[in-house]
């Protein structure tokens, strides 16, 4: 039966109001039904729902399974539309049905996790992400925090280093995470004792570094046992290691700029009573296991790289990076001489904090700077010179000042070679200690240092093999 023009439009209009026309593969042609009121033409295969230009006031239309929304490019009917109702009522009905159902969820800001310094806040025994629990903070510095956290795939403890929220903190951790996969490239089993990045993730805004889970730094055991010395025998092996990671990393054409006692982790800080152990102290503890781990290559700079003016922590800041010749391979030596002497005696060879005085304690341990030196200095340096002298003490320099540098003494004295690894102890340092970084002796060089070649027994005593 043809349905009629006028059986359609009370078809259309009911109650007044428009309804949708739902068009499906088995529906024949509109056109066939209304062969007098258009001549749009819709193709037999097609699946679409035509929307009259009155929106539908009542709600929602029925739900359809094959049906989709009219295209734009589709011809409208040529009936006319009744006006449309009132701009306000129409954004009101439009919110609402685009109106998300509510939510009981609390989705926390990334920027609830920082603290106004921009460090994640860390919460012991709570999740930082869904894989990694946070147990308890490790330290922290400048860059973040180093927390460890339980791995719950792996199911081990490992640290993760949090970097600061801040964009200078995030890009120099980019760089760090790229000198950290060079050196696990270059040496995926680790025989060079150089820390090894796990994995890496961006979460909140930090970037996060895993790493192996270690002992504490050697800083931290040297506080713990009040800043008591280290066995020789210890100290060579600290050397020998330490050695061969930055001759590992300078061959890799890198340099840490950052050697400080802080960044040399124990592998395992179990410690015993130091009983009968040669030149140490009887109320000492010892390690039993002296592996340890170079790490925070966060300074690293590649040779070809930018150099910035100053770098390395102060105690451990070589005489041309001060003088301001420009710095290379050979600052790291210099950083390892005065570590080296550190675990020695037990504290820093140059404890200060101003250019002056740090040149006044070097040329005090290690005798007079070279003129050669002193007029290669950047105009700033100079400034700390008269007539090729060092201005010290200057009108400004303290009364402490003064007696804590009268107090130093030559570097032979503070070594005391009485017995023979002592004094081949003293022959490394004095070639590492040079103030002219050409005549610097190199990381590789120094692994062939006769002091390498003493054996010592379990007690710290040289053995006659030597």
């Amino acid at each position: 039966m043809t349905a009629t023009k006028e059986d359609w439009k009370k078809d259309f209009y009911k109650n007044g109001v428009p309804t949708e026309v739902i068009i499906i593969e088995d529906t024949p042609p509109l056109s066939q039904q209304i062969s007098q009121t258009t001549n749009t033409h819709i193709p037999t295969n097609s699946i679409r729902r035509t929307q009259p230009t009155i929106p539908n006031l009542l709600g929602p239309p029925a739900a359809s399974t094959r049906s989709k929304r009219i295209r734009k490019d589709t011809p409208k009917n040529n009936l006319p539309p009744p006006p449309p109702p009132p701009p306000v009522k129409r954004r009101k009905k439009d919110v609402t049905l685009l109106r998300r159902p509510p939510t009981t969820a609390v989705i926390p800001s990334p920027a609830s996790c920082d603290d106004k310094d921009g460090h994640y806040i860390i919460k012991p025994n709570e999740s930082l992400t869904p894989r990694y629990k946070m147990m308890k903070l490790l330290g922290q510095g400048t860059f973040g925090k180093v927390v460890e956290c339980y791995d719950r795939v792996k199911r081990t403890f490992c640290a993760i280093k949090i970097i600061r929220a801040i964009p200078k903190y995030r890009d120099a951790s980019k760089i760090e995470i790229r000198v950290l996969n060079t050196l696990k490239e270059h040496d995926p089993i680790n025989l060079n004792k150089c820390i090894h990045l796990i994995e890496w993730f961006d979460y909140c805004n930090h970037i996060c570094m895993v790493f192996e889970l270690l002992g504490q730094s050697v800083f931290d055991f040297l506080k713990a046992n009040e800043f008591r010395p280290f066995p020789i025998h210890h100290i060579q092996q600290f050397a020998k290691q330490l050695l061969t990671s930055v001759a590992f990393v300078h061959e890799l054409k890198l340099i840490h700029t950052d050697l400080k006692p802080e960044n040399i982790l124990l592998v395992d800080s179990e410690s015993v009573e130091a009983d009968n152990i040669e030149g140490v102290d009887p109320k000492s503890r010892v390690l039993r296991n002296t592996d340890i781990r170079l790490i925070d290559f966060g300074s690293a700079t590649f040779e070809q790289d930018y150099h910035s003016n100053v770098v390395c922590t102060r105690h451990y800041r070589a005489p041309e990076i001060i003088l301001g010749l420009g710095w290379s391979y050979p600052c790291d030596i210099w950083s390892i001489g005065c570590i080296l002497v550190e675990f020695l005696t037990g504290d820093a060879l140059f404890q200060t904090h101003d250019n002056l005085e740090h040149l006044a304690m070097m040329t005090v341990v290690l005798g007079k700077i070279p003129a050669k030196l002193i007029k290669a200095s950047s105009f700033e340096a100079q400034k700390f010179f008269k007539e090729g002298k060092l201005r010290y003490p200057a009108d400004d320099t303290t009364k402490q000042s003064r007696k804590y540098v009268r107090a130093l003494k030559l570097l032979k004295y503070i070594i005391d070679p009485q017995t023979n690894a002592k004094a081949q102890f003293l022959d490394l340092l004095s070639k590492m200690l040079v103030y002219d970084p050409s005549l610097r002796i190199t990381a590789r060089e120094a692994l062939r240092h006769p002091f390498f070649m003493m054996r010592f027994d379990d007690l710290g005593r040289e053995t006659e093999e030597n």
